[in-house]
């Protein structure tokens, strides 16, 4: 599968099988966001992979996010605060994970609606940390065909709007 392949066909993924993701799987998606590009290089992320299925239970508590505790596993990525670009670092790392995940055969899903102070209660999260996002990831129960997305005519524009 081509990268454009993988970035033309993914879509999120809300139900997943009970198969464990082998060690390599989930190291090769971490490695992913590792690499990633970062502002000035700053690396300001931090990233808590929850495998434990009480910890899972609680997080998919939430009216909107039933489906995590099925997941294999749930990337919850954090920025540092004092980072001026820390945000959209985390952010980025995280998409390269969806897409590493994408090209090994796992379904992911983006959490961005979250109670940030109970994420960082449960978890034990650091007051200088943000909780930027959570993608649930694990083998598809279900492959869901990519949205509808908006013409390049409808937003792209060339130099100037």
């Amino acid at each position: 599968m081509s990268l454009l392949d993988v970035i033309f066909n993914r879509a999120s993924v809300r139900r997943y099988r009970k198969e464990p993701v082998p060690e390599k799987v989930l190291m090769n998606i971490l490695e992913a966001g590792r690499r990633a590009p970062s502002a000035m290089n700053a690396q300001p992320w931090h990233f808590i992979v929850v495998t434990d299925a009480k910890i899972k239970k609680e997080l998919s508590r939430r009216r909107w996010a039933g489906f995590l505790k099925d997941a294999a596993f749930i990337v919850v990525g954090c920025g540092e605060k004092d980072k001026k670009w820390a945000t959209v670092d985390v952010a980025i790392a995280l998409q390269n994970m969806v897409l590493a995940a994408e090209a090994q055969g796992l379904g992911s899903c983006w959490v961005g609606d979250f109670d940030e102070s109970a994420i960082k209660n449960l978890l034990n999260i650091p007051d200088n940390l943000k909780v930027v996002a959570l993608v649930s990831f694990g083998y598809p129960a279900e492959k869901p065909a990519p949205r509808p997305k908006k013409s390049l005519e409808e937003i792209v524009h060339y130099n100037m709007f």
